[in-house]
C-alpha cells in the first residue's frame, strides 16, 4: 500500500493532527500513521514551548522589584526567600506558571528549580554550592542555609530576573558594593559553572567577590550565564 496520504492537503489550519484523522480515515499505512503521530508529538511540544515563553514574557513585565526585607552580615540588606515569592507567585500563577525545587547532595548541594507551565512545558535551572558552615551554625543548620540561598537564586535565574534591587535604584549609581545576597549567588554560579575564580577576581580587579562593585554585578551574572551555556 502507498505511504502517501491522499486527500490531505495543506491549509492556514492543518494540524499534524487533522493531518492524522485523515490518514486514518483514508487507509493510510501503519508506518505514516506512526510518523504523522510522532509529528503530532513534535508539534504539540513546540506549541507548549511557545507558551512558556510567552508566558514568562508576560510575568516579567508584571513582576515588580523585590523589597531588601532582611538584614544580613555587615549589615547588608538583602530580600529573603518569602519577599521573592510574595512578589512572584501571584503574577506567575496568573500566567499558569508555577515553580519546585529538587535537591541533590553529594559533596556539595545542589538545587534544581523547576518551572513549569500549564501547557506542559518545564525548563530546570541547577545551582549547587558547599554547606554554610559560616558562624556558629551546626550539621543541619548548615545545610538548611545552603538550601534556602540556592533556591533563591535558581528562582530568580529561572525567571530570568535581575537579583533584589535596592529599594530606591541608588546602588547601581553609586560606589556601593555587591551585598552578601548577591556575593551568595555568585558564589553558586560559580561552582555550578565550574569558573576560575582566581581569574573571575582578577578580570574585575578585586580581591574577593565581597569587594564587587555594586554596577558591575549585572555583567558579573551575565558573564557566569554566557559561560553555564557553553
Amino acid at each position: 500500500m502507498s505511504n502517501v496520504v491522499p486527500m490531505v492537503e495543506a491549509t492556514p489550519t492543518t494540524t499534524p493532527m487533522t493531518m492524522l484523522e485523515k490518514a486514518v480515515t483514508s487507509g493510510a499505512s501503519l508506518e505514516m500513521v506512526e510518523k504523522l503521530m510522532a509529528l503530532q508529538e513534535r508539534w504539540e511540544a513546540n506549541q507548549a514551548r511557545k507558551a512558556f515563553d510567552e508566558a514568562i514574557a508576560a510575568a516579567k513585565a508584571e513582576i515588580k522589584p523585590v523589597v531588601r526585607n532582611a538584614t544580613g552580615h555587615n549589615s547588608k540588606r538583602y530580600a529573603d526567600f518569602s519577599a521573592i515569592a510574595n512578589a512572584i507567585d501571584p503574577v506567575i500563577s496568573k500566567h499558569g506558571l508555577s515553580y519546585r525545587f529538587r535537591t541533590n547532595q553529594t559533596d556539595k548541594i545542589a538545587v534544581t528549580c523547576i518551572l513549569s507551565h500549564k501547557a506542559g512545558h518545564f525548563e530546570e535551572t541547577t545551582l549547587a554550592g558547599p554547606a554554610d558552615a559560616s558562624g556558629s551554625k551546626n550539621a543541619i543548620q548548615a545545610i538548611g542555609s545552603t538550601l534556602t540561598y540556592l533556591q533563591r537564586y535558581s528562582l530568580v535565574q529561572a525567571l530570568g530576573l535581575a537579583a533584589s534591587n535596592d529599594d530606591d535604584g541608588r546602588a547601581a549609581n553609586s560606589g556601593e558594593t555587591i551585598s552578601d545576597d548577591q556575593a551568595g549567588e555568585l558564589v553558586a554560579m560559580i561552582e555550578s559553572t565550574n569558573a576560575d575564580k582566581a581569574k573571575f577576581l582578577a578580570y574585575f580587579r578585586i580581591e574577593k567577590l565581597s569587594d564587587l562593585p555594586a554596577k558591575s554585578y549585572q555583567m558579573a551574572v551575565q558573564l557566569l550565564n554566557a559561560k553555564a551555556r557553553k
